[in-house]
């Protein structure tokens, strides 16, 4: 993180003393956490029971006490599950997800905060206290942006600040429902603090690009105005931290229109969505672009696309165990891995970068100017981070891309078939407007890339939303009979 703060230049005033935790706190709220944790959207260990919790990392933000109404605390959480069954072998215990909690504790709630109730606490230093989702409540909520604004260090936890962004006092929180793995908080109409939920340590893509975006100037990412970190795990060097990275806020793209919103919207009117399918091609390639100014290249040989091809190769042979549906394609698409491995025993190579990872028009923000704006480089959070951070081929993006238009064209009855492909085209003509190079070019790379996450897409579905699986099965059936009738 130390190039993350070389644009912090002030100093905060003397921050509060650290309060750590009372012994026993966690005891004490392990019953309400076993209920309330697994029902929350961001937990990603559903359909496994929660067999304990360990403490990482405690801090008390705003004591109770002094007169306060209600206290803040920060918790790092470990969950312990049991690890699915593999092979037939007996599950066993994992190390546990590591999740972020805000608590707020109060000795009675008020109507208004009902519904972020966790619930009562019997026994421990908080017995007799309510405690609930700190989030809700716009006074803890805005305890989280003073900290960041002084760039407090209380505890384990550090706030740095770009200090060309202004962030003046005062500005209305308000907690955005629509988040799925993460939370975030509207202040005002001026910044968003997304706070990621399940943390791992090292540097989050989440803010390690937009951080570099920012110093390659490139417009297409909202840069970070303000960044909290845990630093755990000190050893005798003091520069040397294990780095948990907790949350980032970045400017507010007021009047911003979601990708995806905007695509169903125009879809349903029967309006012409290529225009901004080419200006998101543009874009993409704009940010694709920088990204290769600001981070080293790498090329992809032999060793490393057969490494590539036999993880896609395993996707497919465990997908077709969980989706009985998927097996009467499985050779088609395994021909697709196989064309890519006949390309690289020729000797063909490919260069690869950093990448979006998980791009997709709701990852998408056009502006009210027409400008698009590409945001969430988390990457996908179940995979580890140093998957996520390697230098993968661009077409792993616009495959994702592609993907999402059809998802779109499904939205109406009957599937709106040819707007997906004047989306597909056209979104292609604008990336290489920019990049120089169309993605249709390499059409067995881009056909292995589709497939890839159309598998991922039918496990994803028949587990989750089964009412959609028909849309990936649509997308399979053509990459396996016809693979040239899915080239945009």
């Amino acid at each position: 993180m130390s190039e993350a703060a070389t644009h912090s230049t002030a100093t905060s005033p003397a921050p509060p003393p650290a309060m750590e935790p009372t012994p026993g706190l966690l005891h004490s709220l392990e019953p309400l956490l076993r209920e309330w944790l697994p029902r929350q959207r961001w937990f990603a260990g559903k359909g496994r029971p929660v067999t304990g919790f360990s403490l990482v990392a405690g801090t008390e933000l705003l004591p109770m006490g002094g007169g306060a109404k209600a206290g803040l605390l920060h918790l790092l959480v470990r969950a312990h599950q049991p690890l699915l069954p593999s092979q037939g072998a007996p599950a066993h215990p994992g190390p546990g997800d590591c999740y972020q909690l805000l608590l707020g504790v109060r000795a009675a709630l008020p109507p208004r905060l009902a519904p972020a109730l966790i619930g009562h606490v019997s026994e421990g230093p908080l017995a007799g206290r309510t405690v609930y989702e700190a989030l809700h409540d716009p006074r803890l909520a805005d305890v989280l942006l003073e900290a960041l604004r002084r760039q407090a260090r209380i505890g384990d936890l550090r706030c740095s600040r770009d200090m060309r962004h202004d962030i003046p006092e005062g500005l209305v929180p308000r907690v955005v429902t629509s988040e799925q793995s993460n939370s975030s908080i509207t202040y005002g109409d001026t910044f968003i603090l997304k706070l990621f939920r399940r943390v791992v340590s090292g540097a989050n893509p989440d803010l390690e690009l937009p951080l570099m975006l920012s110093r390659e100037g490139c417009p297409r990412v909202p840069a970070p105005a303000a960044w909290m970190v845990a630093d755990l795990g000190r050893t005798s060097d003091p520069d040397t931290h294990d780095t948990h990275v907790l949350g980032v806020l970045q400017p507010f793209l007021q009047g911003a229109a979601d990708g995806w919103e905007l695509a169903l919207s125009m879809l349903a009117k029967g309006e012409d969505f290529t225009a901004e399918a080419r200006a998101l091609g543009r874009a993409t390639a704009e940010v694709h672009t920088a990204l290769t100014r600001a981070l080293p290249t790498a090329t992809l040989g032999r060793p490393q696309l057969e490494l590539l091809i036999d993880g896609m190769t395993e996707r497919l042979e465990a997908a077709t165990q969980a989706v009985p549906a998927l097996r009467p394609y499985a050779p088609g698409l395994r021909a697709a891995f196989e064309a890519l491995s006949d390309l690289a025993t020729e000797g063909r190579t490919w260069s690869a970068q950093r990448i979006h990872g998980d791009l997709h028009l709701g990852q998408c923000l056009r502006s009210p100017s027409g400008e698009w704006s590409l945001i969430d480089f988390e990457g996908e959070p179940s995979k580890p981070l140093a998957e996520r951070r390697m230098p993968q081929p661009v077409v792993r993006d616009i495959a994702g891309m592609l993907r999402s238009f059809d998802y779109a064209a499904h939205s109406l009855q009957p599937p709106a078939a040819d707007w997906a492909s004047t989306c597909r085209a056209a979104y292609c003509s604008g990336y290489a407007d920019v990049a120089g190079t169309d993605p249709r070019s390499d059409p067995v790379l881009l056909r292995a890339y589709e497939t890839d996450k159309a598998v991922y897409e039918v496990v994803y579905e028949a587990r989750h939303r089964p009412d959609w699986l028909p849309v990936p099965l649509a997308a399979v059936h053509r990459l396996a009979t016809d693979p040239c009738t899915d080239t945009p």
